[in-house]
């Protein structure tokens, strides 16, 4: 049964270092056309999924944290789950009713997803400034409200269908090239904006008052960004869920925030604090799957090592800090 298996998977019983000698010799066959997208092995594919969604995130995080947005982001990020249910509802019941076979496609969801994120603003931008309710407070209520009404019709579906509790914490053994694909060309989409963009996104992010002097709107790429994290969540939505996914936005921002001042190398330390995390996860998963038999949620080891990241860089500066005070006294 194991040999059987090893030959479907080349990375069973592989231990943790054997996971990298083997990922990166198919990585080089896969490069020079040796080996297809529709022959990589599911281990890979979550390999190059989650990287996928940690340069994606990565690329967001930056500017979310400079912002000092990612409470709102936050909300954007669970309130999601509500307008994928409920795209999730309207399209099963109309297939249902036209007698068509069901299925759902990205352009859906993202319209869905695009409608929750534009009512959890409008409905925080009310409570703050009609009912004058502080704005943390808001978001808090907002979300959860949102975020809660998703839960039960997620739980009261789950009977049923297949969308369950992985539409919360997500789900990597599932994946699929396909998921590949997506998130590849969400990935791609943020690439682009930031790179189009940079100067403006620099600007708005650290003098927004002097971004409007001189007729950049803070707003609109206020804007943009939340439309860029509802589309991120939604091509990271079967990989790490709803929740799972704001580690991924802030985690490695704030991480490398820790090492650097300057604006392109965070966030390119961010994308490759999330890469490398997204590697290690899951050779780290496999090998506890592979010599201890416990099948572990691999987004919820990658979200870990990031914490583990993110608690060694600053214990490692707060220690050099202090030497250096040492040192001058």
């Amino acid at each position: 049964m194991r040999e059987g298996f090893s030959a479907i998977n080349p990375y069973w019983d592989k231990d943790f270092f054997q996971f990298f000698s083997v990922f990166f010799s198919r990585l080089f066959y896969l490069l020079t056309g040796q080996l297809s997208l529709t022959d990589l092995a599911s281990d890979e594919v979550q390999v190059f999924v989650l990287a996928l969604v940690a340069i994606s995130c990565g690329l967001l995080g930056v500017f979310l944290v400079l912002r000092k947005i990612t409470m709102l982001a936050n909300s954007l990020s669970h309130t999601i789950l509500l307008g994928i249910v409920l795209a999730f509802v309207i399209t099963r019941s109309l297939a249902t009713y036209a007698g068509e076979e069901f299925s759902i496609n990205f352009e859906i969801l993202l319209i869905a997803a695009l409608i929750s994120a534009f009512l959890t603003t409008l409905f925080t931008q009310f409570l703050t400034h009609t009912v004058h309710l502080q704005e943390d407070a808001s978001i808090g209520l907002v979300f959860t409200s949102l975020f809660a009404f998703g839960v039960v019709l997620v739980t009261s579906l789950s009977r049923s269908s297949h969308i369950g509790i992985e539409a919360v914490m997500g789900n990597v053994d599932a994946l699929h090239v396909t998921d590949l694909k997506l998130i590849g060309l969400v990935t791609l989409i943020n690439a682009l904006a930031f790179s189009v963009f940079f100067k403006e996104f620099q600007l708005t992010s650290f003098d927004s008052v002097l971004a409007t002097s001189l007729g950049i709107s803070a707003k609109f790429f206020n804007y943009l960004i939340m439309v860029l994290v509802a589309m991120t969540s939604i091509g990271a939505f079967r990989a790490v869920g709803v929740l799972l996914v704001l580690s991924f936005l802030v985690a490695p921002a704030i991480s490398a925030r820790l090492l650097t001042n300057n604006l392109k190398t965070l966030l390119f330390l961010a994308c490759s604090l999330g890469l490398f995390c997204s590697l290690c996860g899951v050779a780290l998963s496999r090998h506890i799957l592979s010599f201890y038999h416990i099948p572990l949620s691999t987004a919820g080891i990658v979200v870990t090592l990031m914490t583990l990241c993110y608690t060694l860089i600053l214990v490692a500066k707060k220690t050099l800090k202090l030497a250096a005070k040492k040192r001058r006294a």
